[in-house]
């Protein structure tokens, strides 16, 4: 079905690999197509519950784009690729189901940002982050400059985007660029146990948590709190929020159907 990555999905969790390891998981065009195809399915196919993104060998998430596709690009050509790419994580982004970035080397330029469209990042040990656009002539181009200020701040976005040095894993957890750092071996597994701990939650009520925070970030306080207290009354509509208080005040575990 895909050339460049494996889609996989097992007990409610979605996991897109970059699949292209002679290129450190570089992303062309051809991938970036096959991720909004993927995404669009997780969209769609009501049996999948969490998204993990993550990378193929030991190496590299996404080492960034691919160099060789764009060092004769046009201006023209190079926007309508940078449109693509901003396009696609922003459907990544908007997705009403969680997102995980399971980071296992290198994320760098378009790895950073594919990352950062994700709702969370588990990181391995050995992981590097960066945007190291700046060293070839040009700035991030799929929303690195925008993303990355608004998780880890301006000063430290500057930082990272005008010397365009590399990121360790620990360095990453402490400016809050990523959410957890896992020993290598352990990563995908304890990820895959997350988004398995997500998948059986009620999914509307995820849904309405990540709408409110999303899209009440940026906007003017009282406006941000009216959105969530329309996101909460609309949670009182699923047959979830009568189970999961029937169950509380039963003293017993709810049992979730998902709606």
């Amino acid at each position: 079905m895909f050339k460049n990555i494996i889609f996989d999905v097992t007990v409610g969790v979605a996991v897109i690999t970059f699949n292209r390891p002679q290129a450190l998981n570089a992303m062309n065009s051809e991938t970036m197509k096959e991720l909004s195809e993927a995404i669009a399915i997780c969209r769609r196919e009501e049996e999948i519950k969490v998204l993990v993104l993550t990378g193929a060998g030991e190496k590299s998430f996404v080492a960034g784009a691919d160099i060789s596709e764009m060092q004769n690009m046009r201006p023209q050509e190079a926007m309508s690729f940078m449109e693509l790419g901003n396009e696609t994580l922003r459907i990544l982004e908007t997705l009403s189901k969680p997102s995980i970035a399971a980071i296992n080397g290198f994320a760098l330029g378009g790895g950073t940002e594919i990352a950062m469209a994700c709702d969370l990042r588990f990181a391995s040990e050995k992981a590097r982050f960066g945007q190291p656009e700046i060293l070839i002539g040009i700035i991030p181009g799929w929303g690195g400059t925008q993303r990355l200020a608004r998780l880890v701040g301006m000063g430290r976005a500057k930082e990272v985007i005008l010397a365009g040095e590399q990121l360790e894993a620990q360095r990453a957890y402490e400016i809050g660029l990523v959410n957890r750092i896992y020993p290598p071996e352990r990563l995908l597994e304890e990820t895959r146990k997350f988004a398995e701990k997500l998948a059986a939650l009620p999914g509307f009520a995820l849904k309405m948590a990540k709408h409110s925070i999303n899209y009440g970030y940026d906007i003017a306080l009282d406006n941000a709190i009216s959105l969530e207290i329309k996101c909460c009354a609309e949670c009182f509509s699923t047959d979830d929020q009568k189970e999961g208080m029937k169950a509380f005040l039963e003293k017993r575990k709810p049992t979730f159907k998902g709606f």
